[in-house]
């Protein structure tokens, strides 16, 4: 591949010819070198030292709530990863490359043995090397880093001498720092605002679905049903996944992933069933407007069928009789899916099955007010949906924005 004039092919791809190469020691201080936290930090101690987890930092955000606590004397005791305002933090194991960076409220706060110090020195820009180092070309080199087998990790020397390129001036590098700051902000704002309208939506689905909010025009008494009294149902089947001959034909076969990552209607799925595999397996087909019901793994999971398809044995299809709304019946298993989930977490239950669904009771309106009910509930998954694409194309615009400064392709100085 021919290097354009002005630039250089180097270890971290093609910069500016006038960029430096730093490996990551380098550049930092050099009484403060990078380095893991406290390996055991012992209970957990009310107003004691805050010590930040790999679980605290998620997606370049240092989640303060829920810290543990050690006491002073063992964050004394490993004082080179008391932190300080500006300092950046990163995961050796897990999200590497999901770099966060220290605020005044965490300054003197200490790090646990799965997250890194680098105390970037105070010539070069702090959050241009946070930016450079969670860029995701960066990302995957320093996975290549990692070592082990059961647990891997990145070792200290490896990320010691992991190298990134760097603007010779700190003006440049603030800039391009500045500039991508600038997209997070946005990014944060619609995160921010994401998770408002979801919280929205849950209390409207609490309040509507209960009838302890009406909607204008609706009044009178709602009955109790069971919704075995409402709707029929029936699982699904695998076939022998070792047969090919089974897989891979033209009849879509659902499995909790494709609910997972299908949202509220299914038109496709992952993985087809072969009219032999269908023939050799437990699994039946269900029509459009048939809710589907994870009742392993993700439990209380549920979409609704958007063309004829079956499903693995994970999955329950509910197929409403005309007195149940097919949107209403969705939102209500949906209102239930914080409850259910918990019957795993709790140990007391971690499947259900068609018997527990047919239990199930809920408060009936007149199909008319049901109608109305979903009507409202599908409005604001519409905005939603709107709002994750959004956000969505700003998340593709960074990108692009890395990749251009990032790489000195696009000079802001």
């Amino acid at each position: 591949m021919e290097v354009r004039q002005g630039y250089k092919q180097t270890e971290v791809g093609v910069i500016p010819e006038e960029w430096l190469v730093q490996c990551l020691k380098d550049s930092t201080e050099e009484l403060r070198p990078i380095s893991y936290g406290i390996v055991q930090t012992g209970p957990n101690i009310r107003n004691g030292i805050p010590c930040l987890r790999v679980v605290d930092i998620d997606d370049g955000r240092i989640n303060k709530t829920g810290l543990i606590c050690t006491t002073k004397q063992i964050s004394d005791s490993y004082r080179r990863t008391v932190l300080k305002a500006g300092d950046l933090v990163m995961p050796l194991r897990g999200k590497v490359g999901d770099v966060g960076e220290i605020d005044e409220e965490l300054a003197g706060a200490n790090l646990t043995r799965g997250v890194a110090l680098l105390a970037i020195r105070p010539e070069l820009s702090g959050p241009y090397c946070r930016h450079a180092i969670s860029w995701p070309l960066t990302r995957k080199r320093l996975e290549q880093s990692m070592n082990g087998s059961a647990l891997q990790e990145i070792p200290i020397a490896a990320l010691r001498s992991f190298q990134i390129g760097l603007p010779p001036t700190e003006a440049e590098q603030r800039a391009i720092a500045a500039a991508l700051s600038d997209v997070d902000a946005l990014l944060d704002g619609e995160e921010r605002l994401i998770a408002k309208k979801r919280d929205l939506k849950q209390a409207a689905m609490q309040q509507l679905l209960t009838g302890q909010t009406r909607l204008p025009g609706f009044s009178g008494a709602w009955e109790v049903k069971r919704l075995g009294e409402l709707a029929e149902m029936g699982s699904g089947g695998t076939p022998l996944s070792s047969v090919t001959a089974y897989y891979d034909g033209d009849i879509p076969w659902v499995s909790i992933s494709d609910m997972t990552n299908g949202g509220k209607v299914i038109q496709s799925t992952e993985r087809n069933l072969t009219a032999l595999g269908f023939a050799n397996s437990a699994a039946q087909m269900f029509p459009p407007g048939t809710v589907l019901y994870a009742m392993y793994a993700s439990l209380g999971e549920c979409s609704i069928v958007g063309q004829p398809l079956c499903t693995s044995q994970a999955i329950l299809g509910i197929r409403p009789k005309i007195t149940l709304s097919v949107e209403f019946l969705y939102y209500y298993l949906m209102s239930l899916k914080p409850i259910v989930k918990s019957l795993g977490q709790q140990g007391t239950q971690s499947n259900l099955n068609k018997g527990m669904v047919q239990d199930f009771r809920l408060s009936l309106p007149p199909l008319s007010e049901q109608t109305a009910i979903a009507t409202v509930l599908s409005d604001m998954d519409a905005e939603l949906s709107k709002l994750v694409a959004r956000r969505d194309k700003t998340r593709d615009l960074k990108q692009a924005m890395m990749q251009e400064l990032l790489t000195g392709r696009i000079r802001l100085v």
